[in-house]
């Protein structure tokens, strides 16, 4: 018997794992059911977040977003960037950047014979821009965007319009503050009409050519209020946004913001700051924190009650056969033989249930990933939720990321292997005497 290779070991395994076959099929349901479940939640909140997340860089500053310092406290149209062709030039240059778009962002008054309104604006290059970059072009359901830079049109949300009663053609003025403190007034034609289905949304934005209002706010051609970056992975903003900030210390701090500090006359410091979504962002930033670590609870909640069944399972199967390790202890099996025997069953129940539980939840993770469930009758007429300003899509998708796929077969693994090793320590140190007389 000492002469027992290990791979007749895991033979011998994999038979005591099939003696009875209704205990193991049910504690391999349980670690499907237990997969099952871990893979669709995390993959509920990895994709939904995902999209959640790029949506609202959709519809502010980007992933990772170039600003004043001290604009995220107090904004305001006099706290800008200059030189925005050179920090968007070393923004395209970083790895994992994909688009980089000039704005400026603020509040603004926007005026018919009839009616007031205020709404937020942002105006944009009309050369830079598109649905991947910002996400209300999606809903232009009438009109088209801006031709150029320059243009004199106006592009509203559907029920900003129908506030200030007015439809395409039809003249807006809109009022802002200058540089100077100023207040200053522009005048365009509404081009466009978006419908997004989010009431902040299409009842308080509008955009406007970017160099038409840089003319009318008194900037200079290279200033804007925000250099907005896209990246090809959310999951990387902290990662680009200290790169970027080591560059702008090193390239920009001795250039560029030695010439701003001597022309505006400042204190020596930065004048450009990087920072990711979750900064700009707190409050989407918290909520989703917050649902993570709740499902975070849920996941682990399942793994101790999945855990907690294989133990009884293997603990029960081990006091069965006290008699039966007792007399191989006694022709010359090792405890450390025993002890490695039941592990292997342990190992041999982890490798069929991964097996077992990606068969299961192929089908409906596919579905789900593709398909998914409209929940469009549900919530009404609307087309999207809104969560902290950002609209959500009522058709329910779900997309694991590969670690955290990785993540819980590993923890599926440990958590099986852990519940093990009581029931073998227990099954290697059994006194042979003791065991040979129970029947």
């Amino acid at each position: 018997m000492k002469g027992i290779r290990g791979n007749s070991l895991a033979v011998m395994a994999w038979r005591n794992l099939w003696r009875n076959r209704r205990r193991t099929i049910l504690t391999l349901s349980s670690i499907v059911f237990g997969v099952f479940l871990a893979v669709l939640f995390t993959a509920m909140q990895d994709q939904n977040w995902a999209d959640t997340i790029d949506l609202a860089a959709r519809l502010s500053g980007g992933h990772v977003t170039l600003e004043h310092p001290e604009y995220l406290e107090a904004p305001k149209l006099t706290l800008t960037v200059r030189d925005t062709d050179r920090l968007a030039e070393i923004a395209a240059g970083t790895t994992h950047v994909s688009r980089v778009a000039e704005r400026i962002s603020g509040q603004a008054m926007l005026s018919t014979a009839g009616d007031s309104f205020g709404a937020g604006f942002i105006a944009i290059d009309p050369a830079q821009e598109d649905e991947y970059t910002l996400s209300v072009l999606e809903g232009l359901v009438e009109g088209e965007m801006f031709e150029t830079s320059r243009d004199r049109g106006i592009i509203l949300g559907a029920r900003l319009a129908e506030n200030l009663s007015v439809n395409m053609g039809k003249r807006v003025v809109y009022t802002m503050t200058d540089v100077n403190g100023d207040i200053v007034a522009g005048l365009g034609r509404v081009s466009g009409i978006i419908r997004t289905g989010s009431p902040s949304v299409d009842g308080g934005l509008c955009l406007l050519p970017i160099d038409s209002v840089r003319d009318l706010l008194g900037y200079a051609p290279d200033e804007a209020v925000q250099v907005a970056i896209f990246i090809d992975d959310q999951r990387r903003s902290d990662l680009v946004a200290e790169n970027l900030q080591e560059q702008l210390n090193a390239e920009v701090g001795s250039q560029l913001v030695a010439e701003l500090d001597a022309e505006l006359d400042a204190e020596p410091g930065p004048r450009v700051i990087a920072l990711p979504w979750h900064r700009t962002q707190p409050e989407l930033a918290a909520f989703i924190a917050m649902k993570v670590g709740s499902t975070r609870f849920m996941e682990v909640f399942i793994a101790i009650l999945v855990a907690a069944g294989i133990f009884n399972t293997l603990f029960v199967s081990v006091m069965e056969r006290l008699r039966e390790f007792g007399i191989m202890n006694a022709i010359g099996f090792s405890p450390r033989r025993i002890f490695l025997l039941v592990m292997l069953e342990s190992f041999w129940m982890a490798v069929v249930g991964l097996v077992a539980s990606l068969a299961v939840t192929a089908g409906p993770y596919l579905y789900l990933s593709t398909t998914g469930i409209d929940f469009s009758a549900i919530v009404g007429d609307e087309a999207n939720m809104e969560l902290a300003g950002v609209a959500m899509s009522t058709t329910l998708r779900i997309g694991i990321f590969p670690e955290s796929a990785a993540i819980i077969a590993l923890c599926a693994v440990l958590a099986i292997m852990l519940s093990g090793l009581y029931p073998a320590w227990k099954a290697g140190h059994v006194e042979p005497i003791e065991t040979i007389r129970l029947v």
